[in-house]
């Protein structure tokens, strides 16, 4: 046991050796191997990174939130007929009061309309802001966090009052990000609404909402001659939240007949809107991530074909260089089972340096995402496992034949080669 152990002491230093005695040889051959543990553990990491973020982002909203409108997320099992999905009724307060009227089993429900336009206080202007009309319960469906001031409040989103709420972004552009926007006035749509609060930043979410670079006020207000809201270059989503213990499945059918009530829909006739989860996403995502994880374990796996081939090729020059060496030790009464394990045990400490190199770029890109880009990542001892694995797998497989034809090398030939 001890000399075995020693025997692996001996092949790591070895294995340094050659290292710093062939830098440039030794970096080619390992260039490969270090690709593809890097591509391998990098589409892992960053598959369960935005697995985990979406993850998040789905509980934050919630998965038992039903978005109701003209068009599917996803296509109906078949072609997405955009033709037909265009020509549907928009939602509009009368679904949003047959809900609230019919469906028991829902916490909340409220309607969202959402338009492109310019925001403007005093001489400061801000382009292309996306305008969130909404009514009621808005911000217990979606996450809306409040930096200065309030939300809106009940009476003025009932009575279609003239305030509003300002996305990050847009109190920064306005208001140069330093002073307090509560009570002051902006005008979008051509009339003038008093700011009553500035939300938190929050980037865009997995519903489609931008708050940071929006604004939220009443859907009375914009209903008041602002926006034509029955207009189809509008689609107005009606978001219905379950209540607390109900099974979505079974509220999206109670939500389902009383639209299709409302709506007059006849019986076998398809539904004339279209009732969203974000669970739609998450699974379309699921399918997208596994494509994902093929593509970069074929791209990896390619690097580790190279990447052995060098390994191999280090192997042969390293057992050519040291034949003499290795004739010695067979004369002295080296066995032929502690050659090949001195030369595999160098082979697989090669590769494993490899493995460990591509380790590194990993976390180093991993910290220029998470603290330069704002994306969170998560790094995993499975997958670091995995590469370390990986690298130790290759380097038995590249070194065996080398280690084995060294094993077997006649001590008399290998004293007298030059």
């Amino acid at each position: 046991m001890h000399s075995s152990f020693q025997l692996i002491i001996t092949s790591v230093i070895q294995a340094f050796n050659e290292l710093r005695a062939n830098k440039l040889r030794t970096f080619l051959s390992l260039l490969g191997i270090t690709i593809g543990i890097f591509c391998i553990i990098a589409v892992l990491t960053v598959l369960d990174s935005m697995k985990k973020n979406i993850e998040t982002e789905v509980s934050t909203l919630g998965n038992d939130v039903l978005y109701v409108g003209r068009w599917p997320w996803m296509d109906e099992g078949g072609e997405y007929k955009w033709w037909e999905f265009w020509r549907r009724p928009s939602m509009s307060l009368k679904e949003l009061k047959s809900i609230e009227r019919n469906v028991p089993d829902v916490a909340f429900a409220t309607l969202a309309l959402n338009k492109r336009m310019s925001v403007k206080h005093r001489e400061q202007e801000v382009e292309d802001v996306t305008g969130y009309a909404v009514t009621n319960d808005f911000d217990k469906i979606q996450n809306i966090e409040i930096a200065q001031g309030r939300y809106l409040s009940y009476p003025e989103l009932e009575g279609g009052r003239n305030v509003v709420v300002l996305g990050d972004e847009v109190y920064k552009n306005l208001y140069a990000g330093n002073i307090n926007a509560v009570g002051t006035p902006v005008s979008f749509l051509g009339r003038k609404f008093t700011v009553v609060g500035v939300m938190k930043k929050s980037g865009q979410n997995m519903a489609g909402f931008n708050f940071d670079n929006g604004v939220i006020f009443a859907y009375n207000a914009a209903a008041s001659g602002l926006i034509d809201v029955g207009s189809l270059n509008y689609d107005p989503t009606l978001m219905i939240k379950a209540a607390a213990g109900k099974n979505i499945v079974d509220v999206q059918y109670e939500v389902e007949g009383a639209l299709r009530r409302e709506r007059k829909v006849r019986p076998g006739q398809p539904n004339d809107f279209a009732i969203n989860q974000l669970s739609q996403i998450s699974e379309r995502l699921d399918m997208m991530f596994a494509m994902i994880n093929v593509i970069g374990a074929i791209i990896g796996g390619f690097s580790l074909i190279v990447g052995s081939f060098g390994i191999a090729n280090i192997m042969f020059v390293t057992v050519r260089e040291r034949t003499k060496v290795i004739g010695l030790k067979k004369a002295v009464g080296a066995r032929s089972s502690s050659i090949l394990m001195e030369f595999l045990v160098e082979a697989i400490t090669l590769c494993l340096m490899g493995g460990l190199i591509g380790i590194v770029i990993v976390l180093a890109l991993s910290l220029v995402l998470t603290y330069g880009l704002d994306f969170a990542v998560t790094l995993s001892v499975k997958n670091f496992g995995i590469g370390i694995g990986i690298s130790a797998l290759v380097g038995v497989l590249s070194g065996f034949i080398p280690a084995r034809a060294a094993s077997r090398l006649d001590p008399v030939v290998a004293i007298r080669s030059h």
